[in-house]
């Protein structure tokens, strides 16, 4: 297979020096000396530095500015940090055993004089027993919420992925074929389209249900194979579904189904925007949908995307959020049923701007 050949974004450092500016004045506000992150996702937004590996990576930023990067090498790519401190992870490529405390012991210096420390993620409490340490993980989901342009060009370039993906499910997809070996060609795709490594690749690979991990099963014709898949791309989630018929001959049925979960998207499209309510978009799709010719829609419509699968606002009845600027949002109506072997999910990927939503994903919607 080809290797696709296009230059792959990364975060840029203006970008990043917005957000840890944002988070700076977040100190500030709350009378903070300094902000300690410590999930590898919160690192690469506000420095922009991507370790592909487990190894743990940190990032202090002080209310006056003044950025640290706590990392295991350094970097061939540009990152924005006014230090950067490379602690000790192996020795003659051993891992040493306390890579954790490694970091902390980089990272404590950089926090000298400091006296309230906000963490994103409970770390050790003996290291910082010199601090007052408080919450930060609220202020930092409320931050991600709202995507920059450069956030943006990550999530539509792993959504180049989930396209190859779903080119090479269609390619291989017949009667007979393993779920597993379909599962297999659409990852390999998506990798080299993507150009590195995807981590998680989703949810559902079954045929002739609503959804599962693959399985050495072979898929008959007449069923339908819901494949709901979320490339990411440097920590950065993509979250499509589409609904293909196995033997590329559906039935009315199936088309009918189709169409109607086509009208949900539609609907979205036409009637979502700033201000709009999560609950309200979907309580009018449930009552387009579940019921229709007794089949079911069960599941909710739809979530925030971005360093997190599943994040605010959510499209969902069991919370009350509303669309704002910069939420990028799945929206995956579906029908469920016997009748249809077994179901059809379609999901596109939107991000709300002032006048409604543009449509990231651009895949096909047909069966």
């Amino acid at each position: 297979m080809d290797v696709t050949t296009t230059e792959k974004p990364s975060l840029t450092m203006a970008g990043c020096k917005m957000r840890q500016q944002r988070i700076a004045a977040a100190l500030q506000a709350g009378n903070l000396d300094a902000a300690l992150l410590s999930f590898r996702g919160h690192v690469h937004y506000v420095s922009g530095f991507w370790c592909r590996t487990i190894l743990p990576v940190a990032m202090v930023i002080r209310a006056d500015g003044q950025a640290t990067l706590v990392c295991p090498f350094q970097s061939e790519e540009p990152v924005c940090a006014d230090e950067v401190a490379v602690y000790e992870s192996d020795r003659l490529c051993t891992m040493v055993e306390d890579l954790g405390g490694a970091v902390m012991t980089s990272a404590l210096p950089s926090l000298e004089g400091c006296r309230r420390v906000a963490c994103d993620e409970p770390t050790r409490p003996w290291a910082l027993a010199p601090f007052q340490v408080e919450p930060l993980l609220d202020t930092m989901l409320s931050l991600r919420r709202t995507k920059d342009a450069d956030e943006i060009a990550l999530i539509r370039h792993a959504l180049a992925g989930c396209d190859a993906a779903y080119a090479a499910a269609r390619g291989v997809l017949a009667p007979g074929v393993a779920e597993v070996a379909v599962f297999a060609a659409m990852q390999e795709a998506a990798v080299n389209a993507v150009g590195e490594s995807i981590g998680e690749f989703g949810n559902d690979f079954q045929s002739g249900t609503a959804g599962g991990a693959p399985r050495l099963r072979g898929v008959e014709a007449g069923e339908l194979m819901p494949l709901d898949i979320g490339v990411v791309y440097r920590g950065y989630h993509s979250d499509i579904c589409r609904t293909f018929s196995v033997d590329r001959s559906p039935t009315a049925a199936q088309q009918m189904a189709q169409s109607l979960v086509c009208e949900a998207l539609q609907y979205f499209e036409e009637n979502a925007g700033p201000g709009s309510s999560c609950r309200a978009i979907y309580d009018h799709v449930y009552g387009m949908l579940d019921g229709r010719h007794g089949w079911r829609f069960f599941h909710h419509l739809g979530h925030g995307v971005g360093l997190a699968p599943h994040e605010a606002p959510r499209l969902n009845p069991n919370w009350d959020d509303t669309l704002a600027v910069g939420d990028v949002v799945t929206v995956e109506p579906g029908l469920y049923g016997e009748p249809l072997r077994e179901g059809i999910r379609l999901e596109h990927d939107y991000l709300v701007v002032e006048d409604g939503v543009e449509r990231l994903s651009c895949y096909p919607l047909d069966l």
